[in-house]
C-alpha cells in the first residue's frame, strides 16, 4: 500500500480503479452549460477548479493518476486532456456517440478487467459536488472492502431535505462483512418521488439518496450485465478485446462496428435495480455534503457567502438592489438586478436566461424548444 501520510493524504487503495463518466450537457444549467461546453468542464462553485477537476482531485488520493479512467465524448476529449494533464492517454475512452451510462461504465470496466483481472472499479460522475472529501474517501474504502466480497456497492447519501429531484435507496438489514462497519443490504432503488412521498422518506429515515456511485469487482459488474443485458455485454466485451490491440485500427474498427449498436440504457436499469431485486447490492450510508448541481436553484444553495444575490463569475459585474437569487455575468457587460426575489439571471454573449428558482427545474424545456426550432447553435 502506497503511503501519502506525510502529505496528509490517505494511502492509495490497492487494486482500486476509478471510472469517471463525463457526459451530458447539463441542460438545466443552460445557457452557461451547453453541448459544446457541458457543466463538468465549468467552474461553477468559484473554487478555481472545474467540476471535472474537483472529481479528479478527490479520486487521486484513492486511485492515483494511473488508476483513473475517464469516458467522454469525442467532442470533449481535447478539453478533458487540457484540464487533466496527468490523465494517461491509455485511460481516456472517447465515445463516438452517447449510449448512456451502462455502455460507458461497462466498457471502461471491461478494458480495466483485461489489464487488471482482479480490479475493483468504482464509477463517479464528473459533474457532482462533494464538500466532505474525507467522508467520501472513507466511504469508498469501505465500499471497496465490501465489493471484494462479491457485492455491488453503492454510496447512499444522507438526505437533508425531502428532495423530489433524486432517486432514493431503501436501506435493508445490516451486513456482516469483515472490514466494514456501516454496509447494509439494498432493499430497492426507488424512482424520484412526489413531495409528500419524499417527506415521508425523510421522516421514516430508512432511505438514502441515490447518487449513482457504484463500486464492484470488475468481473462481478460485467457478470451482472451479462445476466440482465447479454447483447450489451457481448458488444462491450468485443470492443474491450480490441481496445489495446497492437493491430492498427483495431480499436477504431471495433468501435465503428459495435458501438452504435449498443443498447442505450442507464446503469441503474441495466445493473443496479435488477441486482438489488435479487439481493446482490449493498449500500454504504454516508453524509458527504453531496449535490449533483442539477439546476440553478441547487447551485445557488451551494455557493458560499451570505450575499442576497449569489454570483458565478466576476461579482464586480453585478449590481443588485433589493433583490435575491443568482446571477451569472458572462456576457461581458454589467448586470443589474432590481427588486426581484429568488431570481435567476444568466447572461452570456449569445443567450440570456431570466427565470426564478421555483422554475429552475424546467430550464431544460427551453433547450428542448430550441431543438424544435432548429436552433442547435444555442443548445
Amino acid at each position: 500500500m502506497t503511503s501519502d501520510s506525510s502529505r496528509g493524504r490517505p494511502p492509495l487503495v490497492p487494486g482500486f480503479h476509478a471510472i469517471v463518466p463525463a457526459g451530458g450537457a447539463g441542460t438545466r444549467l443552460w445557457p452557461l452549460s451547453r453541448q459544446a461546453s457541458p457543466k463538468f468542464l465549468l467552474d461553477l462553485t468559484g473554487c478555481g477548479r472545474t467540476l471535472l477537476q474537483q472529481t479528479w482531485d478527490r479520486l487521486l488520493p484513492l486511485a492515483g493518476s494511473d488508476g483513473i479512467t475517464l469516458v467522454t465524448g469525442v467532442a470533449h476529449q481535447d478539453a478533458v486532456c487540457e484540464q487533466l494533464p496527468e490523465l494517461s492517454a491509455a485511460n481516456l475512452l472517447a465515445e463516438p456517440s452517447p449510449r448512456d451510462s451502462a455502455a460507458a461504465i461497462c466498457l471502461a470496466a471491461a478494458v480495466i478487467a483485461r489489464r487488471h483481472p482482479d480490479a475493483v472499479v468504482g464509477s463517479f460522475a464528473a459533474d457532482h459536488v462533494i464538500r466532505d472529501e474525507k467522508a467520501f474517501q472513507a466511504a469508498v474504502v469501505e465500499a471497496v472492502t465490501a465489493a471484494r466480497s462479491g457485492e455491488i456497492v453503492t454510496l447512499g447519501i444522507q438526505p437533508d431535505h425531502p428532495s423530489t429531484a433524486f432517486g432514493y435507496i431503501r436501506v435493508g438489514e445490516k451486513l456482516e462483512i469483515p472490514g466494514t462497519s456501516t454496509a447494509h443490504r439494498v432493499e430497492a432503488f426507488v424512482e424520484k418521488p412526489d413531495a409528500d412521498t419524499a417527506a415521508s422518506y425523510l421522516h421514516e429515515g430508512g432511505y438514502r439518496w441515490n447518487a449513482g456511485m457504484f463500486v464492484a469487482r470488475a468481473d462481478v459488474l460485467l457478470a451482472e450485465l451479462e445476466r440482465n443485458r447479454p447483447e450489451l455485454h457481448a458488444g462491450v466485451l468485443t470492443i474491450a478485446e480490441a481496445w489495446d490491440s497492437p493491430e492498427p485500427g483495431g480499436r477504431d474498427a471495433a468501435m465503428a462496428a459495435h458501438w452504435p449498436e449498443l443498447e442505450k440504457v442507464a446503469i441503474d436499469y441495466a445493473i443496479a435495480e435488477p441486482a438489488a431485486a435479487a439481493g446482490r447490492v449493498a449500500v454504504v450510508p454516508v453524509a458527504l455534503g453531496w449535490d449533483d448541481v442539477g439546476d440553478w436553484a441547487s447551485l445557488t444553495a451551494l455557493l458560499p457567502g451570505d450575499a442576497a444575490v449569489k454570483v458565478v463569475g466576476d461579482a464586480a459585474q453585478v449590481v443588485d438592489v433589493d433583490a435575491s437569487g443568482i446571477a451569472v455575468p458572462a456576457g461581458g457587460r454589467l448586470l443589474a438586478v432590481l427588486g426581484l426575489k429568488d431570481v435567476v439571471v444568466i447572461d452570456t454573449p449569445s443567450a440570456v436566461l431570466v427565470t426564478t428558482r421555483e422554475w429552475a427545474q424546467d430550464v431544460k424545456k427551453v433547450v428542448e424548444t430550441l431543438g424544435e426550432l432548429g436552433r442547435n447553435d444555442l443548445r
